[in-house]
């Protein structure tokens, strides 16, 4: 059809031309360009790309008719619901030794071929610590005796490195620990008292840790923090097109999650946040309150707050404890103050309430 178009756009041309060898000239220039076109095509001239067809890693088979620049993935493999992160606490399975310590035993997958919808319509690769990104937050008393039974069932080699104190050998960087089940058992005293991250350690180490592998470990002191509303936060970057710079940030990987689902507390209630910056790439982030102002203990080793502060700014995993209260109900802004990050999706709500009602999600617009 669009070879009809083009002949008849041409021969309306040599109509309107008056001399004869003007007319032989475009004559030749038909034919010449009909036959081109007919070389070219030979199925002839279709406005219609041909498709592609191919497999993703997960066996999908895929069509399309535009350029394929990286696999597409069709459906998500992994389920993960931001607000009930916020607050998921595993303390393990719990025992006693014969010495009166406490055992806290906890059961760790690695995988590396999971598919997250981490924007509406938007799919990433996700390697993953029980099968969700940041993987769970792990918690323990100081003096505990933690013991992680690791197992790898991704396709590359993998690792569990915790910061804190413990033994060489269960660093977890020089024990590579094998792809397709491989096996390792960490077992460390639980200490510092504070918030600490782990994550994979095997190179390339931005890679493993940007596409998911790391969570939050808690230590808390032998006499417990006063009584509080207790949540973690990760702040994270994806990088979509590996490109080494990121494409999206937020807290707890879902962009812009906590601004459409606000963070319900309560009026005159002590909120404690344990904060862990995870952001590749970019050498720092940040965080501001609206509205207040918090009590910040960095790495949460002490007991006395070194900062009361609406702003900290945060290297590649440090971490820390915010602790705040609001005296006004409302909705209160909290995000990165640099504004690339918060427009890229790291912003939230804190929907303050004076009726003490659960807790849980409200859609509030930005700006409404």
């Amino acid at each position: 059809m669009a070879t009809l178009y083009y002949c008849y756009f041409l021969m309306t041309l040599l109509m309107k031309i008056k001399s004869r060898s003007s007319i032989m000239m475009m004559s030749v220039l038909v034919i010449i360009a009909v036959s081109a076109l007919f070389v070219a095509f030979p199925e002839g001239i279709s406005a219609q790309q041909d498709e592609n067809v191919f497999v993703t890693h997960s066996g999908a088979v895929v069509k399309t008719t535009g350029e394929v620049l990286d696999p597409l993935y069709t459906s998500a493999t992994v389920e993960f619901d931001p607000m009930e992160y916020l607050r998921d606490f595993n303390y393990g399975r719990i025992s006693q030794l014969d010495d009166g310590t406490t055992l806290r035993e906890f059961t760790i997958i690695a995988d590396d071929d999971k598919i997250m919808e981490v924007s509406p319509g938007i799919f990433f690769n996700v390697w993953t610590f029980n099968g969700t990104v940041p993987g769970p937050t792990i918690r323990a008393t100081e003096g505990d005796i933690v013991r992680v039974n690791f197992i790898n069932n991704g396709s590359k080699e993998h690792t569990m490195h915790f910061h804190g104190i413990h033994p060489a050998e269960m660093d977890g960087v020089f024990e590579i620990v094998g792809s397709g089940g491989g096996q390792f058992t960490y077992e460390f005293e639980a200490g510092p008292v504070g918030v600490h991250p782990y994550h994979c350690h095997v190179m390339p180490l931005e890679e493993h840790i940007v596409r998911g592998l790391y969570g939050v470990f808690i230590v808390d002191p032998k006499e417990s923090r006063p009584a509080a509303d207790e949540m973690v936060m990760v702040l994270n970057g994806l990088d979509m097109d590996f490109d080494g710079e990121n494409n999206f940030y937020a807290a707890n990987t879902i962009p812009f999650y906590y601004q459409h689902h606000p963070i319900q507390i309560n009026i005159n209630e002590l909120v404690r946040v344990y904060v862990v910056n995870m952001v590749e790439f970019d050498p720092i982030n940040n965080l501001h309150l609206h509205g207040n102002l918090y009590n910040y203990y960095p790495t949460g080793t002490d007991i006395v707050p070194s900062a009361y502060t609406d702003m900290i700014t945060l290297s590649q995993t440090e971490r820390g404890i915010m602790e705040f209260k609001y005296e006004y109900p409302g909705k209160y802004l909290f995000h990165a103050h640099k504004v690339e990050f918060s427009e890229k999706g790291w912003v939230g709500i804190f929907l303050v309430n004076d009726n003490q009602q659960d807790k849980k999600s409200e859609s509030v617009e930005y700006g409404s």
